[in-house]
């Protein structure tokens, strides 16, 4: 997978992530949570990679804003 690709993926797969968090879910030890379920297969996923990168970025104090985009629209059918 090109690494622009992977960026983009691990972006989504973040945000996926983190809309389906339940309202009470305590932040940190979920991100934590996932960090290790994640964490063995980082290194045969670039996407992957990015994901657990951002969760890591997230868990740092002090808190500051990611750098998370939606991939451009792209024309289908």
């Amino acid at each position: 997978m090109p690494p622009d690709r992977a960026h983009v993926r691990g972006q989504l797969g973040f945000l996926q992530w983190l809309g389906a968090l339940p309202g009470r879910a305590g932040y940190a030890a979920e991100a934590r949570r996932a960090l290790a379920m994640a964490e063995p297969f980082r290194p045969n996923s670039p996407a992957i990679a990015v994901f657990c990168d951002l969760l890591t970025a997230s868990l740092q104090m002090p808190p500051r804003p990611l750098q998370l985009s939606l991939p451009p629209p792209r024309r289908r059918g």
